[in-house]
């Protein structure tokens, strides 16, 4: 691996300094005043410019990042908020925007989308007819178990920086899943890798749909930034995009009352069924790209939330389409896993310079 311009392997290493942390490492620390204070957070930095959080209490989501110095992880006025003051049903179903914020916002696990209130009777409590639902649903903010982290070396020679853990969303008389997540990136690399795993751990067929809120913000994200998305079509977008007219393509600086502008495109994938969307912002010379599976995520959307005040452009892979999930249950789309059934989600974050 390099390192500050040099090639290092672990007896490099160890002889120039007595703790790898010199280098790069996993660093557990609590986060300890506002809305923020309690949640455990694990800081990773990879010695090669990237820099991110995974925030353990708020379903091991990415919260700030940075490349060089410049962060691209997005950072709105809600900071990272406990779960602890999150109340589900709160605005309308909109609570989720009480603490919106941060690389990585994962929607699901049994509802993504805007609310919706859907026929539950697979449970077999008849007091429960329906499940009501807000907007990304619920694991966001739900505290995981941290299984482990810290740093690896591997036979091939890399030292593998990574965090283990399990966000349970359980009811009675209701959906039991399970995601275990495991977060890696390589001392000397800028990616960040995700692997997921969701288990239906109860005994009834259970909804299941999964999003990723991937969100980039200045200063990554600025007057000029370019996507890069390789759209084979658009199949839906919102009355916004006619009505403002700004480009989904060349961004523009933060707009006066600007209204959220989303797009639902079907991308072309290479032979392995991958897609790279990316931001490229040719003055810093950086870009960011998130590498995703189309097997796993058959849909994707595009978000432009250039507000002035709330700066964020997103990338979100997910299972079902825009329409949400009572469309869903009617045109049969929608996913119902069996007990013990399993979906595995993998996923590549990466940043670099363009020379």
């Amino acid at each position: 691996m390099k390192l500050h311009g040099r090639s290092h392997d672990r007896h490099s290493l160890a002889r120039l300094a007595g703790d790898l942390s010199a280098a790069g490492g996993v660093r557990s620390v609590v986060l300890d005043d506002g809305t923020e204070r309690g949640i455990r957070t694990l800081e990773f930095r990879t010695g090669a410019g990237l820099s991110f959080d995974v925030l353990v209490d708020r379903a091991m989501d990415l919260g700030g990042a940075e490349f060089e110095g410049r962060g691209f992880g997005w950072r709105s006025a809600t900071g990272f908020r406990h779960p602890a003051l999150h109340e589900y049903r709160d605005d309308d179903g909109l609570s989720m925007m009480r603490s919106f914020s941060g690389l990585l916002l994962t929607a699901g696990l049994d509802h993504t989308l805007f609310g919706a209130e859907v026929d539950a009777s697979q449970y077999r409590y008849p007091p429960r007819r329906t499940a009501s639902h807000g907007l990304h649903g619920r694991v966001a903010n739900l505290p995981a178990r941290l299984t482990g982290y810290g740093e690896q070396w591997q036979d091939d020679g890399r030292c593998v920086l990574w965090a283990e853990g399990e966000v349970r969303q359980a009811a009675i008389f209701g959906e039991h899943l399970r995601l275990t997540r495991r977060i890696e990136a390589d001392l000397g690399g800028t990616e960040i890798r995700l692997t997921d795993r969701v288990r239906n751990a109860g005994f009834d067929p259970t909804p299941h749909m999964y999003l990723y809120h991937v969100n980039i913000g200045w200063p990554f994200l600025d007057e000029g930034t370019r996507y890069e998305i390789p759209v084979s079509r658009t199949l839906w977008q919102t009355d916004s995009v006619a009505e403002q007219g700004v480009s989904n393509v060349d961004m523009p600086a933060p707009l006066p009352g600007f209204i959220e502008q989303v797009y639902e495109h079907e991308l072309e994938p290479d032979a392995n069924g991958l897609v790279r969307p990316r931001l490229v912002n040719e003055r810093l010379g950086v870009y960011f790209e998130l590498e995703f599976d189309t097997t796993q995520f058959p849909s994707f959307f595009q978000w432009l939330h250039l507000r002035e005040g709330a700066y964020a452009v997103g990338f979100e892979p997910s299972t079902h389409r825009v329409q949400g999930e009572a469309a869903a249950r009617e045109d049969g789309s929608m996913t119902f896993l069996a007990p013990d059934e399993v979906r595995l989600y993998t996923t590549t974050f990466r940043v670099g310079k363009l020379r």
